[in-house]
């Protein structure tokens, strides 16, 4: 049993690992603030600094889709806010 799979308590032949379930959710994040191309964003209260770099035209308001600490993709806020309500609904579950 590898170590994540052991503290996960899940066997390293799991179906999550057989069939390559294991992904990164792109959880729309709201930018409230702008300085030097850094963002801050507001995930649910959450507030993290992130690199606008990669966008060309992100203003304060904007929802974008982080990776590794760089948004990646604008979305407008009716897609932000769908997502949102799926994810709380599973959250609940």
């Amino acid at each position: 049993m590898d170590r994540v799979a052991e503290k996960r308590g899940k066997p390293e032949n799991s179906r999550l690992k057989k069939e390559g379930w294991l992904m990164c959710l792109a959880i729309p994040s709201k930018i409230i603030k702008i300085e030097n191309n850094i963002g801050t964003i507001d995930v649910a209260g959450i507030k993290k600094e992130i690199s606008l770099l990669l966008l060309e035209d992100a203003k304060v308001g904007d929802y974008v889709i982080v990776h590794a600490g760089f948004a990646i993709h604008k979305i407008d806020e009716s897609a932000a806010m769908e997502s949102l309500k799926y994810l709380r609904e599973l959250a609940s579950i």
